[in-house]
Parts: structure tokens; C-alpha cells; sequence
């Protein structure tokens, strides 16, 4: 049996719902289940249920709610006659509200944080909403904001303890969204405080204490409390003690290179590689705007390629780290990354625990833009179906950069201030340099027939000349003849263009 109180009330027996009737058979339940296994006197039911519009047969409809109760509750709990009034008996482990007050209960006793913290998170995900949802009588709305001050005091706790484990960067989301709520409580301005301080924003803790104490003295008349006013003081002096007493106070995570390697066979490409660095500084000219630069064309005309030699070009920009993800949005053989997905990893990337990631998109978004902000990143994302798969990973910080590549022009993104260009295949040149990197000058020279062929074939598309040079390179005893034989046959083109051979 399980009752559930922290939502909507609701009870289940051997995994099926049970139908518990209407709005005051509820209430007459939810009563017996917050005093669970202990006498509710028939007067004390009158005044909860009905309070100042008690009918006159109240006594009767509630003796039927009673005994409508047993009946739909057999099996799995007892509603007893007692002298003078009802009780429910039931182990308290059954009922939601007296699992979560146990688990919150065993988090404060326990001495060890990383234990304290799953516990204070098993009580808060037992909570589904307002307590009896739908229940209007005064006694049980207030027993409902009594129990949502519980919970206020759990949450409270458990980011004590989640601080305490240096968790503030998954914390600061949800405290950023939670003070505007709460504008005197000076124990979360302190918390709010501490995370952004320690996210290296302390003019933004600074600002959020003046912030409270305005509102302090025109609310109230006073000012904060001597552990805020310290914790204030701490902060403007940059007290080494406010910082995060965990391993990522004492050692850094690692800086995140996640770019592939380099293109071994880059080839020309200046003017496109110019364009790129243009489209970059015209956008790192405002310095409140993210610079995205999006590269189009058609796919093999090396799309990727230009995006990684553009970034290996200016590592030095980009001291804080590279990320890079393969959205695989025209993959065959796979479907595009979906963007909680690649948003998780990044988070990964970024060397956050798993137990500090949020649930939900959104937080982990504003945990990744978080933790971003203010650091000179390169993010790469290569192969975009759309700009919806893209949208969430751009950081908000303008000291970050963002490549992205893709076969669309992805106008969402151009529309939102994105500079975008299409990569046109190699010129006659370029392309034949390619391949004499590959072959060397001499074998290019001893067949120049074959050679034009290829370069025919391969329509100056970067990905098509380099497979035919690797297929060459891994059978070096093929005249480039037999290849311009087989690109000319349909029923051998695509053996030609693949590296599985």
C-alpha cells in the first residue's frame, strides 16, 4: 500500500490506483493520513472538513466517507473505531509525507555531505506539487503552507550541503531563479551569494546584498543579520576561506581539446579561411554579442575541414579550451544527435559530476551557459541538421566562438545575428595541389591524362580527391588509370569512394 499526500491524494494498492471519491472523501483521508496511527476525534473531522459551513447532517456524510473508505482501502489499510473518533492505521513508510520528513531527518544526522545530499534529494523528489492538490478547507491549506515550509527548509539544507561539496556552478540556475521569489529570505540571498562568488562573479554578489538590503529597509526597516553582513564583508575583501572547500578548489578540472586532429591534406582554401576570421571579428567587435559563424555546402566540400584548420590556426584565442561535437545531422547510417544528448556531453566535457548535472533541458542549458561564461572557448558544431538542434548549446558569454558547420544555411541562426557564408569546392588548382601532395610531383607529371580525369571526377570536392588518394596510397602498385576506370563505371564508382578497401 502507498498513500501519497505531496501532490495530488492518492493511494495505491498492489500497483493499482484506487478511486478515493470527491473532494471532501479526500479531505476526510488526507486528515486520517497526516495524523496517521493516531485518534482523530469526530469534532476535530467536523471542524477540518467543513470548518464555519458545517451542514446539518455533517455528521452522517461523514460517517459515509468513512465507511466508503474502508471499503475501497481493504487490503491494504485499516480505518479503526477508537473511543471518541477514527484512525488510520498504516506504516508511516507508506505515506509519502512521513518518507520524505525520515529521509530529511537521517540527511541533517549524518555526518558524511555526499550521503546528506542523496537523501535530501530522495525527500524532494517525493514532492509532486502543493500538498492535496484540489483540497479548499482552511485547516488543511494551512497545514499545506506549513508543509511547503518544510520543504523550503530541506531545499535550504540540502544547498548548504551541496555548496559544502563544491556544487555551486550546478546550483547557481536554480538559486538565480528561486531569490526573485523570495526577496527578504536573507538565508538564500547568503547561498546566491556564495555561488557566484565562488563562479568567479563577485560584483553580481555584491550587487544581489545591496539588492536585499534595499528591500530590507524599505520592507521592514532593518538591516540584514550580522551572518550576511560578514558573509558581504568576506566577499568584498575576497576572504580565501568563502572559497569551495573541494578538490576543484585545489586542482582544476583539465582544460577541455576535444578538436579532432588537424586535416592532414589541407590545401589552399586562404580566401575562405580569410572570410571566416572576417566573419569572426565583425561579430567580437560588440561586446555583448556571441560570435557564431556558420559554414555551408554541400556534403564532402570540406566543411569540417576548414572549421578545424581555421580553429588550430587560432588556438591561441582560445586559452580556456575547445569543445567539439559531431551532431551527425546527415548521417545515413545514424539520426541526428538529439540536443540533450550532445548537451550532456559537453557537460562532461566541462568536468562536471554527474550528480551536479539538473534534470531537465533548460537547467542544463543554464548550467552549461554558466559555466562558460566569461571564458575564451571555442565550441565546434559540426554537422548541424538544423538550427533547433544548435540552439541550445550556444553559450551566452561574447568571449566564446562558435563554428558551426552544416549542408543547410540554417537562416534561424543568421536571423539571430549568426555570419554565415557557402564553401564552394576547390578550384582546378587547389585541387590538383592536393593530389600532389598526396602522389608527389613526378607520378602527377608521368600521367597528366589521368590526373586531369580524376580531377574531373572528383569535382574539386576535398572528401572525393582525398579517398581516391588513400585508395592509391593503399594499393601503390594501381596505375591512376584503373582509377579514373573505375570512377567512370557506375557499378565501381562507389568502391572507389570509400576507405573500406
Amino acid at each position: 500500500m502507498k498513500f501519497r499526500l505531496l501532490g495530488e491524494v492518492e493511494a495505491e494498492i498492489d500497483g493499482e490506483w484506487v478511486d478515493l471519491g470527491h473532494a471532501r472523501q479526500r479531505s476526510v483521508l488526507a486528515i486520517l493520513l497526516i495524523e496517521a496511527n493516531r485518534v482523530v476525534h469526530v469534532d476535530q473531522f467536523l471542524d477540518r472538513v467543513w470548518a464555519d459551513h458545517r451542514p446539518q447532517r455533517a455528521v452522517n456524510s461523514l460517517y459515509s466517507y468513512l465507511s466508503r473508505l474502508r471499503s475501497c482501502l481493504a487490503g491494504g489499510a485499516e480505518i479503526s473505531r477508537r473511543s471518541g473518533g477514527y484512525l488510520l492505521s498504516v506504516d508511516p513508510a507508506a505515506v509519502d509525507l512521513y518518507r520524505f520528513r525520515d529521509l530529511v531527518a537521517g540527511a541533517r544526522a549524518v555526518s558524511d555531505d555526499e550521503v546528506a545530499l542523496g537523501r535530501f534529494d530522495e525527500a524532494l523528489g517525493l514532492w509532486r506539487g502543493e500538498p492535496f492538490t484540489q483540497l479548499d478547507t482552511p485547516w488543511l491549506n494551512e497545514t499545506r503552507e506549513a508543509l511547503t515550509q518544510e520543504r523550503v527548509a530541506a531545499e535550504r539544507d540540502r544547498t548548504d550541503t551541496a555548496l559544502r561539496l563544491g556544487l555551486h556552478a550546478s546550483l547557481l540556475p536554480d538559486l538565480l531563479r528561486d531569490a526573485p521569489a523570495h526577496p527578504l529570505d536573507e538565508r538564500l540571498a547568503g547561498q546566491l551569494m556564495r555561488a557566484l562568488y565562488r563562479c568567479g562573479r563577485q560584483a553580481e554578489a555584491l550587487e544581489h546584498y545591496d539588492r536585499l538590503r534595499r528591500v530590507l529597509a524599505d520592507e521592514t526597516g532593518v538591516d540584514p543579520g550580522p551572518d550576511l553582513q560578514a558573509l558581504h564583508l568576506g566577499i568584498l575583501n575576497g576572504d580565501p576561506t568563502l572559497a569551495a572547500p573541494t578538490p576543484e578548489a585545489a586542482a582544476a578540472p583539465p582544460i577541455p581539446r576535444q578538436l579532432p586532429a588537424p586535416p592532414p591534406l589541407f590545401t589552399g582554401r586562404v580566401r575562405e579561411l580569410a572570410t571566416l576570421s572576417r566573419l569572426v571579428e565583425s561579430q567580437t567587435d560588440d561586446a555583448d554579442a556571441v560570435a557564431v559563424a556558420v559554414i555551408g555546402g554541400t556534403g564532402g566540400v570540406g566543411k569540417t575541414w576548414l572549421a578545424l584548420r581555421w580553429a588550430y590556426d587560432h588556438l591561441d584565442r582560445f586559452p580556456d579550451g575547445q569543445l567539439y561535437v559531431n551532431l551527425r545531422g546527415f548521417d545515413p547510417a545514424a539520426e541526428p544527435v538529439p540536443p540533450p544528448v550532445a548537451l550532456r556531453g559537453l557537460l562532461d566535457a566541462l568536468a562536471v559530476p554527474p550528480k551536479a548535472i539538473p534534470t531537465g533541458l533548460e537547467a542544463q542549458a543554464a548550467l552549461y551557459r554558466t559555466l562558460l561564461a566569461d571564458r575564451r572557448m571555442l565550441i565546434v558544431l559540426d554537422n548541424a541538421h538544423d538550427t533547433e538542434q544548435v540552439a541550445t548549446l550556444l553559450p551566452g558569454s561574447p568571449t566564446c566562438t562558435v563554428l558551426v558547420t552544416s549542408r543547410r544555411r540554417l537562416g534561424g541562426l543568421v536571423a539571430q545575428g549568426a555570419q554565415g557564408f557557402t564553401l564552394n569546392v576547390l578550384t582546378d588548382d587547389e585541387a590538383h595541389h592536393l593530389l600532389s601532395r598526396r602522389f608527389g610531383p613526378r607520378l602527377l607529371a608521368e600521367e597528366p591524362d589521368s590526373v586531369a580525369a580524376l580531377l574531373a571526377r572528383c569535382h574539386g570536392l576535398p572528401l572525393a580527391l582525398s579517398i581516391v588518394a588513400a585508395r592509391a596510397a593503399m594499393h601503390p602498385g594501381l596505375p591512376l588509370r584503373a582509377l579514373v576506370d573505375e570512377l567512370s563505371e557506375e557499378a565501381t564508382r562507389l568502391d572507389a569512394l570509400t576507405t573500406a578497401t
